[in-house]
């Protein structure tokens, strides 16, 4: 017997190393169904949507469905990207001369194929009024769309028509639910406007758009949500909750610059600002720690969470080729939409759910056309969010990040290891019942057993009927 207990114990050793776990202490996530702390969150929502292949019902669309996206943002889909063809204002209303109330003067035909292949998988557009970047541009041409438009009223008439035309079915339009209505993109981008790619004014000529637009729509459709303004985000951002910024440059210190410039107009001016968006490619924990900086910021001027959605509407955690299809870019893309849903932000949207090449593409393979691991990060969440309401979970290691929803009985907890080490798990306030799947080096959502050691850069979703 005791030769028996030797070779298990050394056995044990073995798989414990192999996991790459060795003295690794146990992590505890503790689920307390009783204390419901809010809803799931559509943090669960990406960019630019997968336009490969054909647009409708039996398009790669169905992805979106199949994951429960909530909204995908609409941009950078319009340019170079989109044939020239899709969403932008400058693509819908091609000569800026014409008149604006004339049905005839607007090219609708291709964004209403693209808006009614969203709406029909279940997912909500969130429209961007503006322009794609301009990154590629031969030197001595100018940049096309990128310069301000020439009259801001007559863009903001533009705009309302684009409105009536998807939500009220003007110009034989449509009647669809499309609450986000963002203005441009961006304009922060560089603080050199001859080689900014979005917005080719300085900041200070942007502010005057959103104080002339902003108002218009708003009072055209007090219904429907009007904001901005894409901020290239908070990597040096520091503030009441933050001591030090992970990066400065004069580039990222324009970017603070003008969120404190824009906020404190449009305090004073009382613009409508009902959602106020920002960006980041940063790490996760330092993504998250921008969006309290944001959270700050916006409270500091006045627009609290009441008043002002913060949406997060583009981040992707330390972009990379190389870690296209990989469990570590399933693992950090889980852990930032967990670490947002337990954040102060009203939504987010990774960037992007486009089938392309490139490292802003982790969703989908081009070559294939079908999901990568990181796909599969959403139809986990989708599991808390399918439930709705999140209740109290906590981690006992920072670096394992967790979540949990409740309804009708049934309990989710979503658990992602990005602490770079294998560890052995327990939940405390679940039984042993239930489902679960998992996503890790060896496998893509895999339905299992729920795992005594959770892998590296694993991804678990375990769903119980009962509680504790």
């Amino acid at each position: 017997m005791r030769s028996v207990k030797i070779i298990y114990g050394a056995l044990l050793a073995i798989l414990l190393i192999s996991c790459g776990l060795s003295s690794n202490a146990a992590v505890e996530v503790t689920v307390d169904v009783k204390k419901v702390i809010g809803e799931i969150k559509p943090v669960n929502a990406v960019g630019q949507p997968p336009m490969a292949g054909q647009l409708g019902r039996w398009g790669m669309m169905r992805y979106l469905k199949d994951a429960g996206i909530p909204y995908a943002r609409l941009h950078d889909v319009g340019g170079w990207l989109g044939n020239g063809l899709y969403v932008d204002v400058p693509n819908i209303f091609p000569d800026f001369d014409a008149d604006e109330t004339k049905i005839e003067n607007y090219r609708f035909a291709y964004t209403d194929s693209l808006l009614k292949a969203l709406v029909d998988n279940g997912v909500e557009p969130f429209f961007r009024l503006g322009v794609t970047i301009e990154n590629f541009v031969e030197r001595g041409y100018p940049r096309v769309n990128t310069m301000p438009p020439k009259d801001y009223a007559k863009w903001a008439r533009i705009c309302e028509h684009i409105i009536r035309h998807y939500t009220e079915g003007w110009g034989r339009g449509f009647k669809y639910k499309i609450e986000y209505w963002e203005i441009w993109n961006e304009p922060d981008n560089n603080p050199n406007e001859k080689i900014n790619p979005l917005w080719g004014a300085g900041f200070d000529e942007y502010m005057k758009m959103y104080g002339v637009v902003a108002p218009y729509l708003k009072e055209k459709f007090p219904r429907l949500k009007i904001g901005g303004y894409g901020s290239c985000g908070f990597y040096a951002g520091v503030g009441a909750k933050q001591v030090k910024a992970a990066n400065s440059s004069p580039r990222l210190e324009h970017f603070v610059e003008c969120a404190h410039k824009f906020l404190k107009a449009a305090s004073e001016n009382n613009w409508p600002l009902d959602f106020f968006s920002f960006h980041s490619y940063s790490p996760v924990k330092e993504a998250l720690r921008q969006v309290d900086y944001a959270d700050c910021l916006l409270n500091e001027y006045g627009f609290t969470a009441e008043k002002t959605e913060r949406v997060f509407n583009e981040w992707l955690p330390s972009p990379s080729q190389n870690k296209l299809g990989s469990a570590l870019q399933a693992a950090e893309i889980a852990a930032g939409i967990v670490g947002l849903q337990n954040g102060p932000c009203s939504m987010a949207c990774v960037y992007d759910a486009r089938c392309g090449v490139g490292a802003y593409s982790p969703l989908f393979n081009p070559m294939t056309l079908k999901p990568h691991k990181a796909y599969y990060a959403f139809m986990a969440f989708n599991e808390l969010r399918k439930l709705g309401k999140a209740v109290e979970c906590k981690s006992s290691n920072k670096d394992v990040y967790v979540a949990a929803a409740t309804s009708g009985g049934k309990t989710a907890v979503m658990i992602v290891n990005l602490s770079g080490r294998a560890h052995p798990v327990k939940i405390k306030g679940m039984t042993g019942k239930g489902e679960c799947r998992i996503i890790d080096d060896r496998r893509t959502y895999e339905a299992t057993a729920l795992p005594e050691i959770l892998p590296v850069n694993a991804v678990v979703v375990y769903s119980a009927a009962e509680a504790e």
